[in-house]
This record gives C-alpha cells, structure tokens and sequence, in this order.
C-alpha cells in the first residue's frame, strides 16, 4: 500500500479500506473508575497488530489485538470489557470491511456501463488500462480510479475481475495474476474461438487446469445482449448471481 500511514484511526482506517484492507475500529465508550482511558478513544487494528491510535494504555491495545481475529472472520461488531489495575474500559469493537472491488480491463463501450453498473451496486471500481489514449471521459467518471496494470490492486476473495476486449495484448498475464491473486470471480468476453489461445498462454504461464477452470468464457447471462449497454447489464447480472450463490434464472419457474 502506497503513502505514508495516518496517526488518526479514522483517517487511517479510511486510507485502509481505499487499499481493500479489513480492520477492526475499537473505540472506548464507557470507563468505571479510573483507567489511562478516556470515552471516545480510538485505536485501528490490522490482522498484524496496532495500525493507529490507542485505547490508553499496553494492555488494553493488547486486549483489543486478541480479540481482532475473531472480529475480522465473523464481520460482526462486538462489545468487550478490558480490565486495569486502576479501572475497566467497555469498547465497541466494529469491523470494517471494505467494498468489494470490481476490476474492468481494457477501455471498450462496454467497460464504461460495467463500471457504472458495478457502482451502483456497491463495488469500488477500477479501470485497467494501459493504452492511455483509449480511456475517455465517461470511462474517467465511471470509475473510482484508473490504474496502468493489474499489479497493485488489492486482489482477494472480494475481487471480480471481467476482461472486455479479448484482443487486449498482455490478456493471459493480467488474467493469470487475477486467478493467482485469488479474485472471486475472473471472466472475459468473447468465444471459445476468441480466447482459446489465451488459455494456452496461460498453461504456457505455469497455470494449471483447475486454475484455467475458474475463468468464466463467455462471460454474462444469456438474455439476448447486444448493445454495450446490454452486455455489460447480461455480465454484471451475472456477477450478482453469483456473488449470491445463485443460477439467474427466472423466479417464476424455479
């Protein structure tokens, strides 16, 4: 993650969430006698410890620690009592876990409406595209920022990645880092005929076929699309369908 970490929790924590990291926000919210705490407090976790701020004192950040891994798998806020030898702490212990991120590659009509799309439905969005020439301005308004490469970008298990032009040089390695990053989701438009050379760029990579496997080719729903505007709506129907684990089919014939 690039720039310089904030002393502020809050202003860290939202630094954190830009770079699609899950933290933990402890914050003090009722003291009994006298500890090195004061209501209002705030200390940021990481997965690796104290990121900023601080609830007052060792022990209490301690304390805040230990819980933090639990806190962090279940996403659930909590309430937890710490204990000194001058007095007790309640802290309210919130996870924050950061948007899911939508990575559209190449600069095409359809990437434009796919972010667009993906930000109304609550993706943090980002364009990748390295031909700078071909990125225009709807492109630069849909979407929350615009990167050269792949390289970087906070790949996980909230990640969906659609590749928009299967003539794209350099498609097999942003895709081989998509699948290798652990992205949720990793498609790319076109036919077998289109992308089957792309898949033996990849083996040539050091994929493996269950790797290969995950990559969704043609990627949508099969709603007849053909403006830009309906293939980039079939795709990210799709990918709704399954971020919830679902077929997409019609409810009145399940």
């Amino acid at each position: 993650m690039t720039g310089a970490p904030s002393s502020d929790p809050l202003v860290e924590a939202a630094r954190r969430a830009q770079a699609g990291e899950a933290v933990v926000l402890a914050t003090a919210v009722r003291t009994d006698g006298d500890p090195p705490c004061r209501p209002g407090q705030k200390l940021l976790l990481g997965p690796g410890g104290p990121l900023a701020g601080t609830l007052g004192c060792s022990e209490f950040d301690a304390r805040a620690v230990d819980d933090t891994a639990a806190l962090l798998a279940s996403g659930e806020p909590a309430l937890a009592t710490y204990t000194h030898d001058l007095g007790t702490v309640e802290v309210y212990l919130e996870p924050l876990q950061p948007r899911p991120l939508l990575v559209v590659l190449a600069a095409t009509p359809v990437a434009e409406h796919l972010l667009a799309g993906g930000r109304e439905l609550g993706y943090a969005t980002v364009l990748v595209e390295y031909r700078a020439d071909r990125v225009t301005d709807s492109h630069r308004a849909a979407a929350d920022r615009i990167e050269a490469g792949v390289a970087g970008l906070p790949i996980g298990g909230t990640t969906d990645a659609v590749h928009t032009d299967h003539d794209a040089p350099g498609l097999a390695g942003a895709l081989a880092a998509l699948l290798r990053g652990g992205a949720r989701f990793v498609g790319v438009m076109g036919s077998a005929r289109h992308t089957a050379p792309h898949l033996e760029a990849m083996r040539a990579l050091g994929l493996d076929d269950d790797e290969i496997g995950r990559l969704r080719t043609p990627v949508g729903l099969d709603v007849g699309a053909r403006t830009p505007a309906e293939i980039a709506l079939s795709i990210l129907a799709g990918l709704l369908a399954a971020r919830t684990g679902r077929e997409g089919g019609w409810l009145d014939r399940r």
